[in-house]
């Protein structure tokens, strides 16, 4: 017997064909049984006749409960009445297992409850759809860096000392040295990896103990950061923004379906593959005066600030030169006012918030050493960093993307805690 995916039932039409998966659905009518049938790659609906069965084989069929797992033998058909759907007329039947009664039936659930039965709701057709999205988009960024001259250089996980100050580390105990950290971010490694490589970026998990609980938090995210050598601050934004228009593109392409059911209205989509707007954060301030928010020209913008940045623009907004008082010490100034940051950040439109931050990089050794003393940060555990500007010190630039964050504003989704597997917050990490 051909053992076919359903996602390709419709190159069988008429041949008797074997698919094995889980039981989404089950509903009798008289003589018929319903079986919605999922295998990972698309749902069809089996239909079981009893006149054309044994009794045997149509007994099984109205013993399949919710999630059971099976192995249907059947002949697919196109649906009467719906182009492009398919059905798969039963012939034969062969159950793997019986389900106990499922948790999560067709009743609404609360949000506890469904964290907690997170490994089960993930067989949902919102979450299975949202996991098919994450999949696309996170191959569409390597495929976009690949293509575009940057090479994978892995970062480590446990680090010695932190990226970005050290008050939202998670410690570990390591040996005879001490404290290590779980990396809040690649990036201090990775502009290593451009002496070698030229371009190069990491993806994977990062951790930041930030005691936050908004909707887009997680205590442990996957980060994709990427450096370039001769790369200045507006190549840097251009780089970006090809990047992130381009897994527009591989999401409407790939996953039509699923945007469906997220209920993802795609023109938004559409709208936003188009030249990104870009405002300092001076014009930026005063837009948010301008709408009556309370706000100083040395000040970070919050979600309430986000939201209304974006609320008029269908495209995502770069917010550059900020104030050197609130972004990092390796951040190159400004040429023509120290006073500012070669920086950026992407905000989404529709109140999804900050997808990147980016900026050029300090190159000059004295400049990047001076700033570390003002910060009180100890040369002698970022010197290996500082050597960086001391022998083939170039102009470069990099950026890191929240994975999660791009698949909530690509999916339609607004809490991030359903674009990954599995949610680490705060107050959860069960299951």
């Amino acid at each position: 017997m051909k053992k076919v995916l359903i996602k390709k039932i419709g190159d069988h039409i008429g041949e008797e064909v074997l698919i094995r998966g889980w039981v989404r659905n089950v509903r009798s009518s008289g003589k018929l049984q319903f079986i919605i049938l999922r295998d990972g790659t698309a749902e069809i609906q089996a239909v079981a006749f009893k006149p054309e069965l044994s009794e045997e084989v149509f007994a099984k069929a109205k013993s399949l409960t919710m999630e059971s797992s099976v192995r249907i033998q059947g002949i697919p058909k196109e649906h009467p009445r719906r182009k492009g759907v398919y059905e798969l007329a039963v012939t034969d039947i062969d159950i793997v297992q019986i389900a106990d009664e499922y948790p999560i039936a067709k009743k609404e659930h609360g949000t506890d409850f469904l964290l907690s039965n997170r490994h089960l709701w993930i067989r949902s057709s919102k979450q299975w759809a949202l996991m098919k999205v994450r999949h696309t988009v996170y191959y569409a960024v390597c495929e976009y860096l690949n293509d575009n001259g940057f090479f994978r250089f892995d970062s480590p996980i446990l680090t010695p000392n932190p990226c970005e100050g050290t008050t939202t580390l998670f410690e570990v105990p390591y040996f005879d040295e001490g404290t290590a950290y779980l990396s809040q971010s690649g990036q201090l490694y990775l502009e290593n990896g451009i002496m070698s490589l030229g371009r190069v970026y990491d993806f994977g998990p990062v951790f930041r103990a930030e005691k936050s609980k908004s909707r887009k938090h997680l205590t442990e995210f996957w980060m994709m950061d990427a450096e370039a050598a001769f790369v200045e601050h507006e190549e840097n934004m251009q780089i970006q923004q090809e990047l992130i228009r381009f897994v527009i593109r591989k999401v409407m392409a790939s996953n039509g379906a699923e945007l469906q059911i997220l209920a993802r209205d795609v023109e938004t989509l559409k709208k936003a593959d188009a030249p990104f707007a870009v405002k300092t954060h001076k014009q930026a301030v005063d837009y948010l005066k301008e709408k009556g928010v309370d706000i100083g020209y040395d000040d970070d913008f919050g979600a309430e600030e986000e939201s209304l940045l974006t609320q008029e623009s269908e495209v995502p907004l770069f917010i550059e030169k900020w104030p050197t008082d609130i972004k990092a010490f390796y951040m190159k100034r400004c040429p023509e006012d120290d006073n500012y940051v070669l920086g950026s950040d992407l905000l989404a439109p529709q109140g999804y918030g900050e997808l990147i931050g980016g900026s050029q990089r300090e190159d000059d050794y004295e400049t990047l050493k001076q700033r570390m003393i003002d910060e009180k940060m100890s040369l002698d555990d970022y010197g290996w960093y500082l050597d960086l500007r001391k022998y083939g010190s170039v102009p470069h630039s990099g950026f890191g993307i929240g994975l999660e964050r791009l698949i909530g504003w690509i999916s339609g989704v607004r809490h991030i805690r359903e674009t990954i597997p599995f949610p680490r917050m705060i107050y959860r990490i069960y299951p």
